[in-house]
Formats: C-alpha cells, sequence, structure tokens
C-alpha cells in the first residue's frame, strides 16, 4: 500500500511541475522549465524510494551490465554487412519491378488493350 502511495504522490509531484509551467506563464521561460525539471525530479525520487522503483534501477543496472558484455561488430563488418543489406533490397526491387511488369502485361492481355 504505501508503493502505491508513493507512486500516487510521484504522479502528483509531475503534475505539479507541469501545473507550474502553467501558472508562472508571466515569468522567465527559464523559471518555467525549472518548475518542470523540479517537478520531474522530485517525482524521480520519490518513485526510487518505492520497491517497483527499486526494481527499476535494478533492471537499468543489469541492463547495463549486459550490454558491456556484447561484442559489437567491427566497421569493416557493419559496413560489408551493410552492402550485402544495400545488394538484396536492390535485385529485390528488380525482382518486383519484372514480376510487377509482366503481372500489367498479363492483365492488359486478358482484358484486350495487348499491343
Amino acid at each position: 500500500m504505501a508503493d502505491k502511495i508513493k507512486l500516487a504522490l510521484a504522479v502528483l509531484l509531475v503534475v505539479a511541475g507541469i501545473a507550474g509551467f502553467y501558472l508562472l506563464q508571466n515569468s522567465a521561460m527559464v523559471l518555467r522549465v525549472v518548475s518542470v525539471l523540479a517537478g520531474l525530479a522530485f517525482a524521480a525520487a520519490v518513485a526510487w524510494l518505492s520497491e517497483p522503483g527499486k526494481r527499476f534501477v535494478q533492471f537499468g543496472r543489469e541492463s547495463m551490465s549486459e550490454a558491456q558484455k556484447v561484442v559489437w561488430p567491427t566497421r569493416k563488418e557493419t559496413l560489408q554487412t551493410t552492402g550485402v543489406v544495400v545488394a538484396f533490397v536492390v535485385v529485390m526491387a528488380i525482382f518486383l519491378w519484372v514480376v510487377d511488369a509482366t503481372l500489367m502485361s498479363a492483365v492488359k492481355l486478358l482484358i484486350g488493350q495487348g499491343d
């Protein structure tokens, strides 16, 4: 129950920050933006203290450690893969153009408009 209250408070803080942006319409834009950022920062702090927030932070940490384990392709491998993809797209475009032209000619012959 306490986590739900914390998350509801976090949502209210975001709403308060956005409301501050509109309520301060006669103030400097910097103050209005600070209002929104403060609302978001306080909401993030409150949400982080809840159990779902703690799980989310833990998930983020685990994701970062997994991303560091990934073996990224070299520049050469990336360029070769890109070349293969571009070549495949060109071949498929030509193939589909030929199929389309053939079907269009066949339909014209069937309806009597063939040349």
